[in-house]
């Protein structure tokens, strides 16, 4: 495994099998991998460090979540009435 985590993001085309979701339904793994982005995000900018490992996150959901979902998530976020803990 020589290869390193932004070489990993550059060459990404879509979701890896993650076998916490084995099931065809991908609804799950769409919201973890959108919840672990943003509590990435905000561990890592608390700490004043580098969020790039975090785009790892964001490409997974996107790929699997429907634009629509994403949309009223951030909505709720800004909102600040997002259910998820972050």
């Amino acid at each position: 495994m020589s290869d390193t985590i932004e070489e990993k993001i550059k060459n990404y085309r879509t979701a890896p099998f993650d076998a916490r979701f084995p099931n065809t339904n991908q609804t799950r793994n769409c919201y973890q991998n959108y919840l672990d982005y943003h509590r990435c995000n905000k561990a890592l900018s608390a700490k004043d460090q580098d969020t790039a490992p975090c785009d790892w996150y964001q490409r997974v959901y996107k790929s699997l979540c429907p634009n629509s979902w994403v949309q009223k998530w951030d909505d709720q976020l800004e909102g600040g009435s997002f259910a998820g803990k972050i």
